[in-house]
Parts: C-alpha cells; sequence; structure tokens
C-alpha cells in the first residue's frame, strides 16, 4: 500500500490569550489549512490557583463551521444560544455546529474559579461546505466514559474513537461531512498503522511525547502539527516515548475560505450578511 509521504513539521507558535497559555499550530506561517481543518489552539498546560478569573471565552457567535473541543485536563462549561448546556470534564470534548449561526461561552464552572486546579484544552475549527453553512445549529458534549477506548497494538495504543469508524465501531459523533476524529495515547514502542485514507486531508498534532512517521528518520516532538501528502492510502507513527496525539482526517472541501473573526464563509458578502445578522439578533436568545 502507498505511504502518504510527510511534507512538513510544523511548530505551534506561541499566543497566549491573558493568562491563559496558547500555542497554535495552524494556521502557521507556512500552512493557511488543512482544508477542511482550519485552526487549533493548544491552550495550557498549567494550574490556576484557587480564586481564579477562569477561561476568558465568555459570549460570542459563530457561522459558516464547527468547533471541537478536546478537555485534556479540567473542567469547561458550556452555554449556547439554542439552549444547549453542559459542564465537561477530562477526556471528554464539544463538538458544536455553529451552522447559520449560534452564540455561546466557553467558561471555566464555579467549582474551578473557586478551587482551581490543572487545565489543558485543544479547539478545532471545522470547515463546513457552502452546502451546508446554513445548517440548523447543533451541540454534542460528552464525557470521557462516553468515548469509544479502543486498545490496539496488545494494549500499547489506545484511539479514543468521536467520530467516523474504526473496525466496525462507530464514533458517537455523526459527523456532517465524514470527519474522523480521534485522540491518540501511545506507549513508547507502540506502532498504529492507519489506512483508507487516500484523498483525505490528515489532522496530526502531537500533544505530548515524540513520535515517528512513516520511514522519515526525524522524531517529532510535542507542540508540532505533521503535514501529510493528501494521496496515499497509509500512515504509520511509531511511539519514541509515551505520546498524546490529535489525529482526523477527512475529504477536502476545495471551497474559497473567507474569514473575518468568528465567521467563515466563502465570500465577502457572505461575511457582511452574517455580521449584518448577527447584530440584528439573529443568532438566538442572548446568554446576557
Amino acid at each position: 500500500m502507498n505511504d502518504k509521504k510527510l511534507h512538513r513539521v510544523h511548530p505551534a507558535l506561541r499566543d497566549d490569550i491573558g493568562d491563559l497559555l496558547t500555542q497554535r499550530p495552524v494556521p502557521a506561517p507556512h500552512l493557511d489549512q488543512i482544508d477542511p481543518f482550519l485552526f487549533l489552539n493548544h491552550h495550557g498546560p498549567q494550574t490556576y490557583p484557587p480564586n481564579n478569573r477562569g477561561l476568558p471565552f465568555g459570549p460570542h457567535p459563530h457561522r459558516g463551521f464547527e468547533t471541537v473541543t478536546f478537555i485534556l485536563d479540567g473542567l469547561l462549561a458550556h452555554r449556547d444560544s439554542a439552549g444547549h448546556e453542559s459542564i465537561i470534564g477530562p477526556g471528554g470534548i464539544q463538538w458544536m455546529t455553529a451552522g447559520r449561526g449560534i452564540v455561546h461561552a466557553e467558561v471555566s464552572p464555579r467549582e474551578f474559579l473557586e478551587h482551581g486546579g490543572k487545565l489543558e484544552i485543544l479547539q478545532l475549527w471545522v470547515n463546513l461546505p457552502s452546502r451546508l453553512k446554513m445548517s440548523e445549529p447543533a451541540y454534542v458534549g460528552l464525557q470521557q466514559d462516553q468515548i469509544p477506548a479502543l486498545s490496539l497494538n496488545g494494549g500499547k495504543v489506545t484511539l479514543n474513537l468521536i467520530s467516523g469508524e474504526w473496525e466496525g465501531t462507530a464514533g458517537p459523533v455523526q459527523s456532517l461531512t465524514g470527519v474522523f476524529m480521534s485522540t491518540v495515547a501511545m506507549q513508547a514502542g507502540g506502532v498504529l498503522r492507519l489506512t483508507g485514507l487516500h484523498l483525505r486531508n490528515v489532522l496530526l498534532y502531537v500533544v505530548r511525547g515524540r513520535i515517528g512517521v512513516g520511514q522519515y528518520d526525524d522524531l517529532i516532538s510535542a507542540y508540532h502539527l505533521v503535514e501529510l501528502s493528501e494521496d496515499g492510502e497509509t500512515v504509520e507513527i511509531r511511539a519514541e516515548e509515551d505520546a498524546l496525539l490529535l489525529f482526523g482526517h477527512a475529504e477536502p472541501i476545495r471551497e474559497p475560505v473567507v474569514s473575518h473573526g468568528p465567521f467563515v464563509m466563502t465570500t465577502r458578502e457572505e461575511i457582511v450578511q452574517a455580521v449584518t445578522d448577527y447584530q440584528a439578533g439573529r443568532f438566538g436568545s442572548s446568554l446576557g
């Protein structure tokens, strides 16, 4: 089988948000997106003291794409203008389809504000094709025990399956566009071989540890994103030491991307309309 080729490795660049440690691997100086994966922020890891101000992501709008938030450590409260509310703990995820428009807040719950604690979060933006950009807003919040943890490679690899299928097991999130999404925990010496990737773009980000990819000699360390070729059917990942990865793949959309802050559309006119609609209160009820 034909392996995907490694094009480039992109370091996450530091871009703190207030006192929230933040590193961003995409977009990067040499990488606008991995279509349809638009944006990835890695917040933390850090420890908040008691009586802290928590996360700074109060009510704000989105249109035209999906946000996927991975809570690696800590607690995250979600509330949105479509009436969804949840508090998700370590190992859980939040998958929100902004679609035609939604206002949401992702903040620290009262327990975390009072007592503090460890925090590490990834947030990924996944584009929607023009035919789905005005979809009905939706939200799924899952705790760790609601996500299948598949033991592979003799127990050296655990694939946490969020969306898509793996050897007959389906992830709990039904992606509108057939996105495969997972986190992968690997013990040193573990090997994961992935197939079915022809003409699909791969998102591979090293959260912790060091890995090898395919036949390439150089190891890839934490806070680096791996850019692979679109052609190729397979990729092999080897853990040089204990590692945690974000791994997803999807069919590229191949449409123009016009973004303005929290809106991602295909034309400038659609962006202007999004701003107008938000200002007119058409994204649902206010969160206060």
